[in-house]
């Protein structure tokens, strides 16, 4: 029972990692000389200006902002609440409230995601020109980070709903 509840705090501040750099990194989208994240836009890694009312989809990436550090901080406030737990409940009772605040981290993470995806196409089109930003681009790590959060605190989420305290 001690190494499956090493794991599962593991996968947890994995899962908190994940969200950290996925919410800070300047990787959403990269080009050969640019780089954007949801927070500023950098051409040769050196000029990064930060997107502000200027931006031409500044809503959109306030939406992706808000519900990324939402995610963030729910998956905090739900391993201290795991903890909390753990030397609270009684035996055989489950987590349920650590799994409903991770499920809700996972829910925010997935809708700040699908709105970057959806949106994509416009906010960098409108804004190429204001940033002289080239033609082009991929998705970069922290957007994959952003998705792969997604898969672990949703399974971190549905762990904790299953797991049961026992001694």
């Amino acid at each position: 029972m001690l190494v499956l509840l090493a794991f599962i705090i593991a996968f947890h501040i994995t899962s908190a990692a994940l969200l950290f750099i996925a919410t800070i990194d300047n990787a959403w989208w990269v080009g050969d000389e640019f780089s954007v994240d949801v927070w500023r836009v950098c051409t040769n890694t050196t000029n990064c200006t930060v997107i502000n009312e200027s931006f031409q989809e500044y809503s959109t990436m306030q939406a992706v902002q808000a519900t990324m550090i939402l995610s963030t901080i729910l998956c905090c406030v739900a391993f201290f609440i795991f903890l909390l737990q753990l030397f609270r409940l009684k035996q055989g009772e489950r987590f349920v409230l650590t799994s409903i605040i991770q499920l809700m981290s996972c829910l925010c993470v997935m809708i700040a995601a699908s709105i970057y995806t959806d949106r994509r196409q416009d906010i960098h089109e409108k804004n190429r020109e204001f940033y002289n930003l080239k033609e082009g681009g991929s998705y970069g790590y922290s957007y994959i980070l952003a998705w792969v959060a997604f898969a672990c605190t949703f399974i971190s989420g549905l762990m904790y709903l299953i797991l049961r305290k026992r001694k």
